[in-house]
């Protein structure tokens, strides 16, 4: 009796599941499409039908395949690379304020790159700048847990060791910014508010490999972090090597964030918004919300793009003032909402 009732509740929780998915992709499609038309230059949605199926004549070539098409590839990317790197954290460290900005991990991997930027841009390859923003990330990382670490991790001091590690990153970031050349400056400025401005195929193939190695790295450690999610201390019981799983899980996190922020810059509070988002529409259940969120994170990073480049024509703005414009009101509400914690 109990396995026929069971049957259709596994049902009604597939079907939810893959609804919510191709209602995503739907979006993803929508916005794709609007983001090819729209711009300086319209381009109507018949003409980039015609264009990928090999009927155009040529004359948006170059709009949609250098101008249009890697940017919004790239911003799909990034997106999902934050929303999965946040939901790692979330998961790992068990709170819900847990982000790659919030704790200091993208501002570690900003010092990174504007470091190389400053200094070694124009004697070292630029193919080593995301191995720098990584490594700045991994640094600032350790950093917070373990000036956190006082017999355990407890979330809300993880979350203000981070919040204070950050703000320094961020003036350390400036000090060099304000000390460097004046083309050096512009250029720093505008990777740090979070721009896909410029962006080429070159980037897109630069991010793709770490996206797509290590988001299925996160959802096959997905059985790992149900169990850490109980607590320490029932996860060691199970036989689980606690502090060896967490720091896979955090480099995880960490290189996904450091990828992202290299070839996009400072894009705020996408790792932060997008999990919460995927937790509201599906189950907490990890590998469930790894695919929803990362298609929650592209599609929010896109939109932010998109709104940033037409809305205010002939001018671009950055996607990350967009990003912050929601983030940080969000953020003041979950820790209104988390103050007893």
């Amino acid at each position: 009796m109990k396995k026929e009732q069971s049957q259709p509740l596994f049902h009604l929780f597939k079907n939810r599941i893959t609804w919510i998915i191709l209602s995503l992709l739907a979006c993803l499609f929508m916005v794709t499409i609007v983001s090819l038309s729209v711009g300086s230059t319209y381009i109507s949605p018949i003409e980039i039908w015609g264009h990928f199926l090999g009927q155009g004549g040529g004359e948006y070539d170059f709009t949609i395949n250098m101008l249009r098409l890697p940017r919004l590839i790239l911003a799909f990317l990034v997106g999902a690379a934050l929303s999965v790197s946040g939901l790692i954290l979330q998961s790992i460290i068990r709170n819900p304020l847990a982000s790659p900005d919030i704790i200091g991990i993208t501002a570690g991997a900003s010092v990174g790159a504007i470091t190389f930027i400053v200094f070694f841009a124009g004697t070292i390859s630029i193919s080593w700048l995301p191995l720098v923003s990584m490594s700045g990330a991994l640094v600032v990382a350790v950093l917070v847990y373990l000036l956190a670490w006082k017999q355990g991790v407890t979330p809300i001091r993880l979350v203000l060791v981070g919040i204070g590690i950050a703000a320094a990153m961020k003036a350390f970031v400036m000090m060099m910014i304000v000390v460097s050349e004046t083309a050096v400056t512009t250029k720093s400025y505008l990777w740090l508010t979070g721009s896909l401005y410029g962006a080429t195929m070159k980037d897109v193939i630069g991010i793709l490999p770490w996206v797509v190695v290590f988001i299925p790295l996160a959802f096959l450690l997905a059985r790992t972090i149900r169990v850490l999610e109980l607590g320490d201390e029932l996860a060691t019981s199970l036989g689980v090597n606690v502090q060896v799983i967490r720091f896979s899980l955090l480099f995880v996190s960490v290189v996904l964030a450091g990828s992202a922020v290299a070839f996009a810059g400072g894009i705020g509070f996408v790792g932060l918004i997008a999990p919460h988002i995927a937790k509201k529409l599906a189950p907490n259940v990890f590998h469930l919300l790894v695919p929803i969120a990362g298609l929650i994170g592209g599609l929010m990073v896109m939109v932010s793009d998109l709104i940033a480049r037409t809305a205010f024509l002939p001018l671009d703005i950055p996607a990350g003032v967009f990003t912050a414009g929601i983030g940080a009101p969000f953020f003041i509400y979950l820790l209104y909402r988390n103050r007893h914690m």
